[in-house]
């Protein structure tokens, strides 16, 4: 294979890439949202400078994919953070757990979404919208919410998941120092919000040592939502250089 085929690749194997070369395109990714607080300080202790705690607010997420191009379907849950940035409003991806390994690989190795490995699941029982979340054998989040109670106003629901979302980009070096550190943001673009719910909900969280969720614990639920719809995820942008200690 010759130099400019090579750099044609954008992950490994090369014979049989981890995932496509696509922008995949979400079709029917059904959300179970859970706004709650939390301990302002517990926060602080994981939010990266410079971004801004400014109220302690958490949203849980599980998230059905029911059809993405390059992927195929899978679950995914996790956490994010409310954060401020240069003026501006956004979210904190915390942490990500899914079960499809090239969107795992693909959203670590393209963008810098903090995927690993977990078992979430999304469905509904006995009038109850049920998200949970396993990690290899245990129970580490329960949520539950009434199953259509209300319906959401859909400019709502689109701002709901339509807000910029910051993440932490790290990629060491051959020597263990980090040869990139950046803070880099993103948002979701060609909204068509299909269904919206709004109703009571409750979260439960388990203490794991690799699935840590519960050090953000639920202290209060303040929202709930179940929203499906079709989005495409813009490419992430450099914000902030660690390395650097500015602005990109």
């Amino acid at each position: 294979m010759k130099i400019e085929e090579v750099r044609q690749h954008v992950t490994t194997p090369l014979t049989a890439p981890a995932f496509a070369p696509v922008v995949p395109r979400f079709t029917n990714r059904e959300y179970l949202n859970i706004v709650y607080r939390t301990d302002a300080d517990a926060l602080r202790a994981v939010v990266p400078e410079p971004l801004q705690v400014e109220e302690p607010l958490v949203r849980f997420e599980v998230m059905k994919m029911g059809d993405v191009s390059g992927y195929g379907p899978y679950t995914e849950a996790g956490q994010a953070i409310e954060v401020g940035f240069d003026g501006e409003r956004g979210e904190y991806l915390h942490a990500m757990y899914l079960d499809n390994f090239p969107a795992t690989a693909s959203g670590r190795e393209v963008s810098a979404y903090p995927k690993t490995v977990g078992s979430p699941n999304l469905y509904v029982d006995n009038g109850v919208l049920v998200g949970t979340l396993d990690y290899g054998t245990l129970r580490v989040a329960t949520a539950t919410m009434g199953y259509k109670h209300h319906q959401l106003d859909v400019r709502e629901a689109e701002r709901q998941i339509t807000v910029p979302t910051f993440m932490l980009k790290t990629i060491p070096g051959y020597d263990g120092a980090p040869r990139v550190q950046e803070l880099v943001r993103t948002e979701i673009t060609d909204v068509v919000v299909k269904e919206a719910y709004t109703g009571p909900a409750r979260l439960q969280l388990f203490q794991h040592v690799l699935a840590p969720l519960a050090d953000l614990p639920v202290l209060e639920v303040v929202s709930a939502s179940h929203i499906r719809t079709d989005l495409t995820l813009a490419p992430v942008k450099p914000v902030f250089d660690y390395l650097k200690g500015a602005q990109s």
